[in-house]
């Protein structure tokens, strides 16, 4: 482990020195994933402890169960991610934040060393990301500051369990850890959608098969009739998040005046929001993405969802052209990622994006969270979880 950190090290540290924004960056990443990796225990000992609080030893019950059912019926890595616990004194482990221009549906980019170019950058403090989101905003772009659970080292590290991931419902947990494991599957330098539309699909995947396992060991049915439900109101949620962005990329992409264009952009987000009030209606009144909405809705916000979902109808139909064979959907998956990203997405029934700015990696190295890492994309749908999760709270006050 010394060594590979070692590694990781000199690899930012090169990079870092020659950046336009100086080392610090570089030290609030590796900073943070030290400070992270330091006050991790092994589950195991926090089990064994009696003075354990019995909440979270319900909720570490949960995490070691799913950890084992992945690696054993999922075809994930059997190794020493999630083994271990990481209190924290803060609701996310670090805070991603995501920049488009303002006529455009593409987000910025940013080259690191290792994880190759992502349309994010991540932070350890939340001041320090909102701080980065104003530069950016005052540069003209729209952006969007979005809170993480967890991420993914992508098996350079043992990554740890953080109490940010036991603070969402029993669902979310695992299913968080199904999605950052697959990462360390399959993970192509410079292409998110690639990488996050997969770890999406083996999540649901996974998901599904947890919710069986659970039902046979305790008979209750009703987590997988929730989560049946949840899909389904995900399916609405992001096919009114793909309307709308490919209303905005028309607009952009005509030949009006740039005013025009943005009157436009007003008014297709202010119907963006109309209809998420027919989406609610037609839910019986489920409010659970209420806080996404809450938000000043632009460009980055709607482009931070299709990042991580635009290729999952392509990796759904792979996985069931196998017939749910996850070993051989993983190694499909694979043969992909060796391919140029033309003939990934081709394969895959997407489209190459093109026109999304991409910084040089000596601009853009050791700004945000590991650069060696995947942050995972929960904030994006676990609003549903986290809100639903608030409102049950409320009602039985």
């Amino acid at each position: 482990m010394l060594r590979r950190l070692l590694l990781v090290l000199a690899s930012l540290s090169f990079a870092a020195c020659s950046a336009l924004e100086g080392p610090g960056y570089l030290w609030q990443s590796v900073g943070g994933h030290l400070e992270l990796m330091w006050r991790a225990r092994p589950i195991v000992e926090l089990l064994d402890d009696p003075a354990t609080d019995e909440a979270l030893r319900r909720k570490l019950v949960l995490v070691r169960e799913a950890r084992a059912f992945a690696s054993a019926e999922l075809g994930l890595p059997d190794n020493g991610s999630y083994t271990r616990y990481a209190a924290l004194d803060r609701p996310f482990v670090l805070w991603n934040v995501f920049a488009a221009p303002t006529l455009s549906v593409e987000l910025r980019r940013w080259c690191f060393p290792l994880a190759g170019c992502v349309g994010y950058r991540g932070y350890y403090d939340k001041a320090d990301a909102e701080r980065f989101a104003a530069r950016l905003a005052a540069e003209g772009y729209d952006t969007h500051v979005a809170g993480v659970p967890a991420y993914s080292t992508l098996g350079w590290f043992d990554d740890p369990m953080p109490s940010s991931v036991l603070r969402l419902p029993d669902v979310e947990i695992a299913r968080l850890i199904f999605h950052e494991l697959a990462h360390q599957v399959v993970y192509v330098a410079g292409d998110t959608t690639f990488n996050e539309s997969f770890a999406t699909a083996v999540e649901e995947a996974g998901l599904e098969r947890w919710l069986r396992h659970r039902e046979a060991i305790d008979g209750d049915s009703r987590p997988a009739v929730a989560w049946a439900e949840h899909r389904r109101r995900r399916e609405d949620f992001l096919g009114l998040v793909r309307r709308t962005r490919e209303r905005l990329a028309a607009i952009y992409g005509s030949d009006e005046p740039d005013e025009r264009k943005l009157a436009a952009k007003a008014a297709a987000l202010e119907r963006m929001r109309d209809d998420y009030r027919e989406l609610r209606r037609s839910w019986g009144g489920f409010a659970g993405y209420d806080r996404w909405f809450e938000r000043p809705l632009g460009n980055a916000h709607l482009a931070s969802i299709g990042a991580y979902t635009d290729l999952l109808p392509g990796f759904r139909r792979l996985l069931a052209e196998r017939e749910g064979d996850l070993v051989a959907f993983h190694a499909e998956v694979r043969r992909l990622a060796d391919l140029p990203m033309d003939e990934r997405r081709a394969a895959l029934g997407g489209q190459v994006v093109v026109g999304a700015a991409a910084l040089p990696p000596t601009e853009a190295a050791g700004v945000g969270a590991p650069q060696w890492a995947a942050g995972t994309g929960r904030e994006r749908l676990s609003e549903e979880a986290s809100a639903s999760q608030d409102q049950r709270q409320g009602d039985e006050k």
